[in-house]
């Protein structure tokens, strides 16, 4: 890969025709960019001719490249900054700008990830059976405001388990508690 603007445009001019992200309306959005901003870049003739509709837009995406390279350095230098504001994405998926971004020697200067909050770190296993202990309390707090309270409610279901007789008194003392 060249170190020069003129090099990496004509490395990534054959992805950028055939991108189909890149429709009429970006093209024409960066040729008035560059018309706009920098009228010794691409001139109002030359812009009109690259905005002709009748043309397709990968033959005027390829002209227009084509004669980029032959302005010089600094036309293909704002043709990036260009296509880096319109369409960003397309600019971060060029493949010079790939290779600059991964050719950093991993092991001269290794990547390190940073997370912004670490809360801990058993997994989400252990944050779900956290967050179904408090909504279960947070369930049971709510229901234990309704007329049943929490200790009668155990003692009726505890009374499943009895003889008939305690089992009576437990029912009978959760019924007396439900018409308070």
């Amino acid at each position: 890969m060249g170190d020069s603007f003129q090099e990496q445009l004509a490395e990534d001019s054959v992805f950028l025709k055939a991108d189909r992200r890149l429709d009429t309306e970006l093209v024409d959005r960066v040729i008035l960019q560059l018309n706009r901003i920098y009228p010794q870049i691409l001139s109002d003739k030359e812009a009109t001719k690259f905005r002709n509709v009748d043309v397709p837009t990968g033959v005027r995406l390829g002209e227009l490249l084509t004669h980029l390279q032959g302005k010089g350095e600094e036309a293909c230098r704002e043709f990036y900054r260009a296509l880096h504001l319109h369409v960003e994405e397309v600019y971060y998926s060029l493949p010079t700008r790939l290779r600059l971004r991964d050719s950093l020697d991993p092991l001269a200067y290794p990547r390190v990830y940073q997370q912004k909050y670490i809360l801990n770190d058993r997994g989400p296993l252990f944050f779900l059976g956290c967050f179904s202990v408090a909504m279960g309390m947070a369930l049971l707090y709510y229901y234990s405001e309704a007329k049943v309270t929490g200790g009668s409610r155990a003692l009726g279901i505890a009374a499943l388990g009895l003889k008939r007789k305690a089992e009576e008194v437990l029912i009978w003392y959760t019924e007396e508690t439900l018409m308070m």
